[in-house]
């Protein structure tokens, strides 16, 4: 399973690009509005701090409703990287997104279809040609549903009937979360930069650390 890192802040990007584990970016209006930001400026700046990674999710605005409306963002998004296949556009999960997906598709644009929510909706997203589909894990487990399930379902589903599309865990809020999305099959998990250093610790490394760094100092003193 790869990580992509779900943030528009530029220093936890940097900081998880850093260790070496990144494959991705994914954004939303909601994630740059904290930021105070300009949309457009942020996708830029974001492209120019991971050169090599193979995916910035740019999401389209929740005011183009419209197929067409969608598309047309999407033609301005994809000239931010001067037509370079990194940028993926990122749609809603909606019939019109389905018809901006397929087209956008057919064109050699990567798509990342979001808020996913059940097993129809990833089949619908994959059968339009979306390259990744994201369930939305802690929102379902906000609602008591299981998310994980969701995502184990999805696998089954697409490796049932060979579909190539991507699943993307989403709405990942803490290490458990990853383990068991990892295992129940997703390609990708995002998370925010903290789940990451979560990740990363364990109390025995550390205490094991600190006993290493004492007996280090007695074979040097």
């Amino acid at each position: 399973m790869k990580f992509f890192i779900d943030t528009a802040n530029l220093a936890d990007i940097q900081k998880a690009y850093q260790v070496g584990v990144l494959s991705g970016v994914t954004t939303n209006p909601s994630l740059v509005a904290k930021e105070g930001v300009k949309f457009e400026d942020r996708i830029e700046e974001i492209l120019k701090e991971v050169p090599d990674v193979e995916s910035v999710s740019a999401e389209v605005t929740p005011d183009a409703v419209t197929a067409q409306e969608m598309i047309a963002q999407a033609d301005e998004l994809i000239k931010i990287n001067n037509n370079d296949k990194k940028i993926t556009i990122k749609l809603p999960m909606t019939l019109a997104g389905l018809e901006a997906c397929r087209y956008l598709t057919k064109k050699g644009v990567k798509t990342n279809v979001t808020l996913v929510f059940t097993v129809n909706q990833a089949l619908l997203a994959a059968r339009a040609g979306a390259t990744y589909v994201s369930p939305f894990l802690g929102r379902l487990d906000d609602i008591s549903e299981d998310g994980v399930l969701l995502v184990a379902k999805i696998a089954e589903l697409f490796r049932v009937h060979s579909l190539e599309t991507q699943i993307i865990a989403a709405s990942v809020r803490h290490p458990d979360h990853v383990t068991r999305v990892a295992m129940a099959g997703a390609h990708i998990a995002t998370v925010p930069f903290a789940v990451i250093e979560q990740l990363a610790k364990h109390p025995l490394t550390e205490q094991g650390l600190e006993k290493f760094a004492a007996d280090w100092k007695k074979t040097v003193s």
